[in-house]
């Protein structure tokens, strides 16, 4: 007589420092496709979750914005290969999710791809593009120059789910900032098993952090962190505009709405160079011009 087996379910986790620790609180989420279908378990974040992924991504900064532009994008491309590498993987993953067809799951991962690419060539043009020489009234040479502005809160949309994660995050770590992402609160799976390519790749810990959850439980949090340089929110829910925007007031934290539909998410207008800018800081420093 056979027994009947039962099906163990994964139980995804967060990915914070580098590491994938299980939420401080014990709590998870059944993860379901479009129709409702059960699939697996994610973890639920918590306020001391969010904490912890800013401390590491205040961690992180310092060595990650000394790299070089040419290291970075170094970095970005061997993220993309790695991808390209597990692309059937992400496919079943999207798939399953949000029931689309593999021929859509299959471009969602492509364009990942390419985004990686895209934004790994704008790692040594930005401060070019963005930066100046400034002419002065006196000999001194004027330059002004972008800089990162530090931790980077970014919340992505439900879909695209992986493709709107890995655009958010490259357009603002590419300059040497380190990100906390909030997961797509529906469609989370992608999102994380993504971060276990990120984790397997020579991405520093603590560059990119990864919760899922519940978003409102998490912005009153991100609003009054004061250790969070700048919000990026790409959700295109207009309810959390209003609470995160207040929040830049405790610590004139930077808010920036990058939300774009779901049809172009999958267009040039996701590669805008001047997303950069939202992130970044101006620096301008002269220097006596010698004989």
């Amino acid at each position: 007589m056979s027994a009947t087996r039962l099906e163990i379910k994964k139980t995804y986790k967060l990915y914070i420092g580098g590491k994938f620790p299980r939420s401080e609180s014990g709590r998870y989420l059944p993860a379901r496709s479009a129709s409702g279908t059960r699939l697996d378990n994610y973890a639920h974040a918590s306020r001391k979750d969010f904490r912890d992924a800013v401390v590491a991504a205040r961690a992180a900064v310092a060595g990650w914005s000394q790299a070089s532009a040419y290291n970075r994008g170094q970095i970005f491309y061997r993220a993309a290969e790695m991808l390209q590498n597990r692309a059937s993987e992400l496919v079943a993953e999207i798939s399953r999710s949000t029931e689309v067809s593999s021929a859509r799951a299959k471009c969602e991962v492509t364009l990942a791809v390419d985004r990686l690419v895209h934004f790994a060539g704008w790692t040594d043009k930005y401060s070019q593009v963005f930066g100046s020489v400034n002419p002065v009234a006196s000999s001194h040479f004027n330059f002004t120059t972008p800089e990162p502005t530090g931790v980077v809160v970014i919340l992505t949309p439900d879909e695209p789910s992986l493709l709107a994660l890995v655009t958010l995050a490259a357009s603002v770590i590419l300059s040497g900032n380190a990100a906390v992402a909030i997961a797509s609160e529906r469609f989370p799976l992608p999102a994380v098993t993504f971060t276990e390519i990120l984790a397997t790749s020579d991405l520093p810990g603590g560059v990119v952090n990864l919760l899922t959850g519940k978003r409102a439980e998490l912005v009153p949090h991100i609003a009054s962190h004061l250790d969070v340089n700048a919000v990026v929110d790409g959700t295109g829910i207009a309810e959390l505009g209003p609470p995160l925007q207040a929040g830049t007031a405790i610590n004139l934290k930077r808010y920036s709405n990058h939300s774009l539909t779901l049809r172009d998410w999958f267009t040039p207008k996701a590669e805008d160079p001047y997303w950069i800018l939202d992130t970044i800081e101006y620096k301008t420093a002269w220097h006596p011009i010698g004989l």
